[in-house]
């Protein structure tokens, strides 16, 4: 609609181009966190507006090559020719997709945090330079950077390596936005401003309503979604400011729309607010049970991949059911990998990475790992996180399985009972016992001394008691294997 009103109003092309695109943006911190608010994010109301979102987000990369390309100066002697910045594009292209996992393979291997992110922090920075260089913007580089280190495998371990610094940065960037504000032209035509920041909102609500009404969403949820996405987005900041510096329109144009955009901004939250009051609209949330699982959010979560969290990650890929499966160990991650499993590097003892997992939303948390203190720890922190999460673990000895019991664990493994079970079923029958009884032998035995090891538990810090409860169980098995002799020479 811009672009069409701008070659109406006789305005260049490139100019009506940008204006139209830019505008077209809607913020993606604002509406997310929005939808979070309103409870739709987990909803396919929700979903469907994240993958707007995400499509727009993609869009910028084009946007900015076309300021760049459509800037007056574009084809001046000191402007690389097209043919070099395509090479540049494929090259950070090619570098995502086949070189980053190696070079951030090699970083993670030095097991330091601030060596992980001063390297992602170098890769931002030197895309950045190179698109500069080949007559790109920086931030289209910067762009470009993030998208490829939040599609490698160690992106939950970057996540929460700069989950600190994140809001801060956030928060800088929009006042650094806010300062370039001209509040002037708000006093000077408030009502034109105000005027056109609404339509611009209200303009987009409609247009994003009369979509969802085609892919056949309610009327009520699609004024609520699209009020949502109603606003400029942060990127159009970034998109004007390139313009502006590109020449493409004049620092007093620049500023009218950054003031328009901010204010839309402004204006979404307390439009939701007053649609959900007198419209009465209701958060559009999803029944737990038909609940949307995708790789941010998945059922179950697989803590230590080696080879106990290999066959359960196996076994639930071969039924389709997702999963994350994290390591701490770089190598085993490259080489897992080879064999197509989807796996990513961090450390689950860190509160701040099992959020990035997906904790609070999974289902089941599977403690893998070999290291009794780690397991214990994951277990705390995973508690303190989703208190309802269910948690299957790994025992790697009686003492260990003693705290597991004591945590309440949903499922205790002992990583060596069950096939030690299976071996003394085989010998039995190999001294002569049928199939069935050798297995109805097994299987007192596994009850009892399952039985017997929670009541240990409760006594982990006596051993005298400890000592007793052993002995008056083995007592007990022999009486419960006496009787069950009486009983065969009986039948």
């Amino acid at each position: 609609l811009v672009i069409g009103f701008g070659l109406a109003m006789l305005l260049a092309l490139p100019l009506a181009l940008v204006l139209g695109l830019t505008l077209a943006l809607s913020s993606t911190a604002l509406a997310i966190q929005l939808m979070s608010e309103e409870r739709i994010l987990a909803s396919p109301l929700g979903r469907k507006g994240f993958s707007i979102l995400l499509l727009q987000d993609l869009a910028v990369i084009p946007i900015l090559i076309a300021v760049s390309v459509l800037a007056p100066g574009a084809t001046g002697a000191t402007t690389p020719a097209w043919y070099v910045t395509l090479l540049a594009l494929v090259g950070v292209v090619a570098f995502g997709r086949f070189g980053l996992s190696g070079v951030l393979a090699a970083v993670a291997r030095s097991n330091n945090r601030e060596v992980m992110t001063a390297a992602s922090l170098l890769i931002v920075i030197g895309v950045a330079v190179l698109m500069s260089s080949v007559g790109l913007s920086m931030g289209l580089g910067a762009f470009l950077a993030g998208i490829m280190l939040a599609n490698s495998d160690y992106r939950h371990q970057l996540e929460s390596d700069i989950e600190p610094f994140k809001g801060m940065l956030l928060g800088l960037f929009f006042i650094a936005i806010g300062m370039t504000l001209n509040l002037a032209l708000l006093w000077a035509n408030p009502l034109r401003i105000v005027v056109l920041a609404l339509g611009l909102v209200f303009v987009k609500t409609a247009i994003i309503t009369a979509i969802l009404r085609w892919r056949h969403v309610s009327l009520k949820e699609g004024v609520q979604l699209g009020l949502m996405l109603s606003q400029g987005g942060e990127f159009a900041f970034v998109v004007l400011s390139q313009g502006q510096q590109a020449m493409l329109f004049d620092a007093a144009l620049a500023e009218q729309l950054t003031l328009i955009v901010g204010l839309s901004m402004a204006f979404t939250s307390p439009l939701v607010t007053l649609y959900r009051r007198v419209g009465h609209s209701r958060s559009v949330e999803q029944p737990d049970q038909d609940r949307h699982w995708d790789s941010h959010q998945p059922e179950v979560i697989i803590a230590g991949f080696g080879r106990f969290g290999q066959i359960i990650g196996r076994l639930l890929q071969a039924r389709h059911i997702p999963f994350t499966a994290m390591d701490k160990d770089s190598a085993h991650v490259e080489f897992v990998k080879q064999f197509g499993n989807r796996l990513f590097y961090g450390d689950l003892t860190r509160i701040d990475l099992l959020r990035s997992a997906g904790i609070k939303h999974a289902k089941i948390l599977v403690v893998a790992v070999n290291d009794v203190a780690q397991s214990l720890a994951i277990i705390d922190h995973a508690r303190e996180q989703n208190s309802r999460i269910k948690i299957v673990a790994r025992a790697v000895d009686r003492f260990h399985a003693y705290e597991l019991y004591k945590r309440k664990v949903d499922s205790v493994v002992r990583e060596t009972f069950a096939s030690s079970l299976e071996a003394a079923t085989d010998t039995l029958e190999q001294l002569g016992y049928t199939e069935g009884q050798a297995l109805e032998v097994a299987k007192r035995f596994r009850l009892h001394d399952e039985e017997l090891l929670e009541r240990s538990a409760q006594h982990i810090e006596d051993m005298e008691e400890l000592g007793n409860i052993a002995r008056q169980g083995r007592r007990e098995l022999e009486l419960l294997f006496e009787e069950d002799t009486r009983k065969q020479v009986a039948d």
